[in-house]
């Protein structure tokens, strides 16, 4: 990235430039730290800089560009009337040490939002802490600790993982201090039942699981695994990263789960924050309300507080209360979905499916574990390897060239040579068509020109080997 901003690019050398003076050599600054020489800075005109950086700025690829098909992010296009709306001067002006009578709409507006996902959810209290899916995470296992040690089950020191599991599901169970046991999937790819139980214990705190799973596969014996894993006494764990799949078809609450992590930048169409602010509100069953963060937002009389009075809670994980603007685009999206919120599942489901049939019946990739699938799906490149000499990463980094955005390679790892598609309910059956045209095409393609794309790109193949054994850390060095 920074290797286009430098000002010294052959662009901006062919710019015509006014000659600036400066001078290294002021007696102020000590000889150890002045320039050998003067910065090699332009002195541009308006016009020629807005130029530069719009034509920097086309060299990203975001939602607004085309379909961004990252299995298991959910990247869905994000309304702009939520953003307008979050942009507001009376939610953006809002102190956090002000006094809580002069936002009450802010706080109502959290108050109800709370309210729509203990529905959608089937849960009984939320969280808005959380700044990012992970950290609910985290908070999810915490809670988890909390409980078993107000129990006094101080033994319980293991949380069970499936293979399918997001990375950082054993990321978070770790530094909350549990050792982590993964369990591998059967042969439709979901939990094997008999491998759950031999490691079911009196040493279980909980069970991590993502319904739909990474392959985009239903767990059918969701009921089986809830009674197995509360007959031993352990806690069920949803991590909400595939809810769009079932949002307003099914709820983790009915099936079962204790803990639920949301993430707002997947289900409910706010940006993904790229490093920036995020949220992950986390949900509980009555019986591990009282273990949540503070503060929690009730409703007194006619006036909405910040309830601070919870001696069980493990307290914060974040300043104040959360990254609420993030919140309060969530909540215009629910409110603008309203009923029709149960299409995004049906849709995004259709969607997927009517794209994995086609990429299947084209015979160049190849589907493992159980056919129908939700929201995502994970086709092979193993027959485009075998009979080409075509990685899923030459697929990839070939669809650059077609203007479009890879979806996500070589996970889970329990399939070879992956290719994670979920192409959201967003997008037009021609887009997905598009794509899908774009696939077979790189199948058919000489395997020499596939294999160092992209070809189109400002910059062209890289050599990840080398990049990840010699990083370049600074702008410097290039």
């Amino acid at each position: 990235m920074y290797r286009f901003a430098r000002f010294d690019e052959p662009l901006l050398n062919k710019l015509p430039q006014k000659k600036v003076e400066i001078d290294v050599y002021h007696p102020s600054i000590p000889d150890k730290l002045r320039r050998k020489r003067p910065p090699n800075i332009p002195n541009l005109e308006e016009q020629q800089v807005v130029r530069h950086f719009f034509r920097l700025s086309q060299m990203n690829y975001g939602i607004e560009n085309g379909m961004y098909p990252l299995g298991s992010c959910t990247m869905k296009y994000n309304p702009k009337i939520c953003e307008d709306i979050a942009s507001w001067r009376e939610f953006t002006d809002i102190h956090p040490y002000q006094d809580e009578s002069t936002f009450q709409g802010t706080l109502e507006m959290l108050y109800e939002l709370e309210a729509m996902l203990k529905e959608i959810t089937g849960m009984d209290a939320f969280s808005f802490q959380p700044a990012a899916g992970a950290h609910g995470e985290f908070l999810g296992m915490l809670l988890v600790r909390a409980y078993h040690e107000f129990n006094g089950d101080t033994d319980r020191k293991e949380v069970i993982i499936p293979d399918t599991a997001h990375g950082t599901n054993p990321a978070s169970a770790k530094m909350a201090g549990f050792d982590v046991i993964e369990i591998p999937s059967n042969n439709e790819g979901t939990v094997d039942l008999e491998a759950l139980r031999k490691v079911l214990s009196d040493k279980t705190a909980a069970l991590m699981l993502t319904n739909p799973n990474t392959l985009g596969i239903f767990e059918s014996d969701i009921l089986e695994i809830e009674k197995m894993v509360h007959d031993a006494g352990a806690l069920l764990y949803y991590d909400g990263a595939n809810l769009n799949a079932i949002l307003g078809k099914a709820r983790p609450g009915d099936m079962g789960f204790d803990i639920v992590h949301l993430n707002f930048h997947k289900t409910f169409a706010t940006p993904h924050g790229g490093g920036g602010p995020g949220a992950g509100p986390v949900g509980v069953k009555e019986s591990l309300e009282k273990f949540l963060p503070v503060p929690r937002i009730k409703k007194d009389g006619k006036r909405y507080v910040l309830d601070y009075d919870k001696p069980y809670s493990i307290g914060k994980i974040r300043d104040f209360y959360g990254n609420i603007e993030v919140c309060i685009k969530a909540y215009v999206y629910l409110l603008m979905m309203g009923k029709s919120l149960k299409e995004v599942a049906e849709i995004s489901v259709l969607n997927s499916n009517y794209m994995k049939e086609k990429l299947k019946k084209s015979g160049f990739y190849e589907l493992p574990y159980k056919d129908l699938r939700k929201h995502e799906f994970v086709v092979s490149c193993e027959k485009l390897l075998r009979e080409k000499g075509i990685r899923a990463l030459d697929v990839a980094k070939r669809l650059l060239d077609y203007g479009m955005h890879p979806p996500t390679i070589y996970f889970p790892l329990i399939v070879k040579e992956a290719l994670m598609i979920e192409p959201t309910e967003t997008e037009t059956k021609e887009d997905i068509d598009a794509y899908v045209d774009a696939l077979i095409s790189i199948a058919k393609e000489d395997p020499e020109v596939v294999r160092s794309a992209p070809s189109k790109t400002p910059v062209k193949r890289v050599d990840e080997a080398s990049a990840a054994k010699n990083p370049v850390l600074t702008w410097k060095d290039i």
